[in-house]
């Protein structure tokens, strides 16, 4: 079990600032696709609605169900998804899950503030939450592309 002093560094002031600014977390009326994913470990869960123009993301909502993590990744992701396209996402994801799950380096821009979830490589039972914005983002990417 974690001490005290390990939970206050997981949960930073900082980290509990970007959970309380949240970004699009509302639903899209017409959501070109959308898709939600859970975390079967904590309970969290994220719903992510799409609008793509030129293969890129021109409006995004999400619906977030999801610890103090789960929701600060998903207003870094709120705030740098629009403008990305597919490949942009998986990278993201790709890195991001690198980061936590093998002491990889910090995401490149524009997701680069998910560095403030680097503590969190510790605590594996944490990942998925915060992986799932990315996760239910290329989900949503995928049905359009089916």
């Amino acid at each position: 079990m974690p001490s005290e002093t390990e939970l206050i560094k997981l949960y930073s002031d900082k980290i509990l600032q970007m959970a309380a600014k949240p970004i699009y977390r509302e639903r899209l009326s017409k959501p070109d696709a959308s898709a939600t994913k859970r975390s079967p470990l904590c309970g969290s869960a994220v719903s992510v609605d799409i609008n793509i123009e030129s293969g890129v993301i021109s409006h995004y909502g999400q619906d977030v169900r999801a610890c103090a993590l789960g929701q600060a990744s998903s207003t870094i992701v709120g705030k740098s998804i629009i403008g990305r396209s597919f490949t942009e996402v998986k990278k993201a994801y790709e890195e991001l899950s690198d980061m936590l799950k093998n002491n990889g380096p910090t995401p490149s821009e524009p997701f680069d503030d998910l560095y403030v979830l680097k503590p969190a490589a510790e605590y594996k039972n944490r990942h998925a939450s915060i992986l799932l914005p990315l996760e239910a983002t290329l989900a949503a990417f995928q049905k359009i592309e089916d």
